[in-house]
């Protein structure tokens, strides 16, 4: 079937439709990962969003229900280049096609998305519809012009666990695997997980699972709460730590989670990933800001300003701390090498920190997993 993809400024890209069909509309953006289409798809903190993968064949590896990164599909849309329906892996469980039907997600292929990458860093990212069904450009454009968009939206309600749970109590969804063997064998290995040590709190801003999973092998045992939980409660239940999750939305439009994170500063050590990252920024008074077309993607380069290491990072984000904002108690100590904004911060004398990018990042890169035994060492060194 053919499928439209008009943006707001009056750009279209014809193709042909797959998945589900209808029409939905939303900020675009492209993702320049070379593999986790399925986790994107997956992903909370694309809640709203119609996401674009650069790389120009998707779909070949198929779908498996073990790499979803939450309970439910978050994207509005998919854009891709070229589908390959039929996969080619012994994981998968079903093609992309037939995932995305059930699933309601509209697609389109047969797009240049290197020309739709190249206008975006071009002109901004922008509000886009998408549409399988007969419709002008005219109509399509409308339609985007109007649509919401991600500026002052709160998404996060839409993503957050509606209560409180423990995860993976039984030690059966957090352990690693290894795959090896010769050629025409698979021979998978189940390592052990560590003594769960540290019993901490998790917000839920649009919780990835694998972040779950490191947490947990990393150490921690992890109670999730919703992202409206306040400050009492949370200290109420005596944790060593908390932990800020990633999610989708505006931060800027999220006073209820400012106001609960400015409660727990001081009271225990402070974890922030992305949005985390930023909910922290707001609870001391920073700003936050849009950026021309975000940072989506496993190849951006982040240097640490205390020792010079450069890690390669997966990042999800169309916000960034605004730098001059920050006050003087908060050192930053990671920047972007693309675009100089802010990657990390510290607090200079209590036990708090934060990442923008994702140092869980399935499937990969992994350069930053070191993250999660820094939180460790704080809960200790803050006993």
């Amino acid at each position: 079937m053919k499928a439209l993809l008009v943006l707001e400024d009056g750009r279209v890209f014809e193709g042909e439709g797959f998945g589900a069909s209808g029409t939905r509309v939303g900020e675009v953006c492209f993702n320049t990962s070379m593999t986790g289409y399925q986790e994107v798809l997956t992903d909370p903190s694309y809640y709203g969003q119609i996401v674009a993968m650069t790389y120009p064949l998707i779909g070949n590896y198929g779908i498996n229900p073990a790499d979803d990164e939450s309970a439910r599909a978050q994207v509005s849309g998919f854009v891709i280049e070229e589908l390959s329906a039929i996969p080619s892996s012994w994981r998968s469980q079903l093609s992309l096609p037939d995932y995305m039907a059930q699933n309601g997600i509209i697609g389109i292929q047969g797009i240049d998305t290197r020309a739709l990458a190249r206008h975006l860093r071009e002109r901004g990212a922008m509000k886009t519809c998408l549409t399988t069904e007969a419709m002008s450009v005219e109509e399509a454009t409308r339609r985007a012009r109007e649509g919401a968009g991600v500026i002052g939206m709160d998404f996060v309600r839409e993503v957050t666990t509606p209560k409180m749970y423990d995860w993976d109590p039984d030690d059966a969804n957090s352990r690693r695997w290894s795959v090896a063997g010769a050629t025409g064998s698979v021979d998978e290995e189940e390592t052990a997980l560590p003594p769960a040590k540290y019993h901490i709190v998790a917000y839920d801003y649009g919780m990835k699972r694998n972040i779950l999973r490191r947490l947990r092998q990393n150490g921690f045992r992890v109670r999730v709460v919703p992202a409206g939980t306040m400050a009492e409660e949370v200290i109420a239940l005596n944790p060593d730590g908390v932990f800020l999750s990633p999610g989708p939305g505006d931060p800027s439009a999220l006073d209820y989670v400012h106001r609960s994170v400015r409660g727990l500063i001081g009271k225990k050590p402070i974890f922030g990933i992305c949005l985390g990252h930023q909910m922290l920024s707001h609870a001391f008074g920073g700003r936050t800001f849009k950026l021309k077309f975000g940072h989506h993607g496993g190849n951006q380069p982040v240097k640490d300003l205390r020792t010079s290491r450069v890690d390669i990072t997966a990042q999800n984000h169309g916000f960034a701390v605004d730098m001059d904002s920050l006050p003087a108690e908060l050192e930053v100590t990671h920047v972007n090498l693309n675009d100089n904004t802010v990657e990390g911060l510290r607090h200079r004398s209590l036990p708090i920190f934060s990442v923008q990018y994702h140092p869980e990042a399935a499937p990969g890169p992994h350069d930053a997993l070191h993250f999660f035994r820094q939180f460790a060492k704080l809960i200790d060194d803050s006993r």
